[in-house]
């Protein structure tokens, strides 16, 4: 039974190895090129950020109007009724229909999440990769084991980077939804409808962004593994190799 689990562990870590080898040499260039194509789209290159608006679908009532006909003071009933409309509307029911998420913006964040979602895969990949790699502690010749853990270091950092993205995604949606029944609550203040709208471009320019660090970090890991593949694979081999 134990032979048994030593081999299929054996048979994970060459696994891993195998398949870092291969996103290194041929899956990341690929990758790169994909994001770039996609940062190219319509959809990654709107020049005017009001396109992505959304109609909330709140619509802004009548004033009411008190005492209207009244020269005399206002009355106790009135003044509660005052107090009441500028604490805010009690929300009961939107008589235009839901409020839609932007679903502009919603598309983008079905096109972003799988790339993050590979990009943490692929760094974890990575990560077991080189932890393999890593020899048996020895005094003296650690030079090309520093540069492993350096390297490593900089793949869980890209891991950890990757994996904050989902949570800017769910704080987006949290947010809009707030400012939403704030507008919905004081359907008359112009501020909160106009809240809803800077939420919608600054999370427009987050997507654009996180697209772009994403390429960034493909284009980074790439490179920093490539120019040090052979003291990753040996790294006792030489002392004369830097790192960069």
């Amino acid at each position: 039974m134990a032979n048994g689990a030593h081999v299929k562990v054996k048979e994970y870590v060459d696994t891993v190895k195998s398949q870092a080898e291969e996103l290194i040499l041929k899956g990341f260039p690929e990758k790169i090129v994909i994001l770039n194509d996609l940062l190219a789209t319509e959809q990654f290159q709107v020049e005017d950020v009001t396109k992505i608006h959304q109609d909330i679908n709140i619509p802004i009532p009548e004033p009411i109007t008190l005492n209207s006909h009244s020269d005399g003071p206002v009355t106790k009933k009135a003044k509660r009724e005052l107090d009441n409309d500028v604490s805010g509307t009690p929300v009961l029911l939107l008589t235009n229909g839901p409020v839609p998420s932007n679903e502009k913006l919603k598309l983008m964040i079905s096109v972003v999440k799988p790339h993050i979602k590979q990009l943490v895969e692929h760094s974890n990949v990575l990560k077991m990769w080189i932890t393999f790699m890593i020899p048996k502690i020895e005094d003296g010749n650690n030079f090309g084991v520093s540069i492993q853990e350096d390297i490593l270091a900089e793949i869980q950092s890209v891991e950890s980077e990757a994996a904050a993205f989902y949570d800017q995604m769910s704080r987006y949606f949290v947010s809009r939804a707030k400012v939403i029944s704030k507008v919905a609550k004081y359907p008359h203040i112009a501020d909160y409808r106009q809240a809803v709208k800077e939420l919608d471009e600054k999370e427009y320019l987050s997507l654009w962004l996180v697209l772009c660090e994403i390429r960034n970090r493909y284009c980074t890991l790439h490179d920093i593994v490539t120019k040090n593949l052979e003291k990753i694979k040996k790294p006792r081999s030489s002392n004369n190799e830097a790192l960069y």
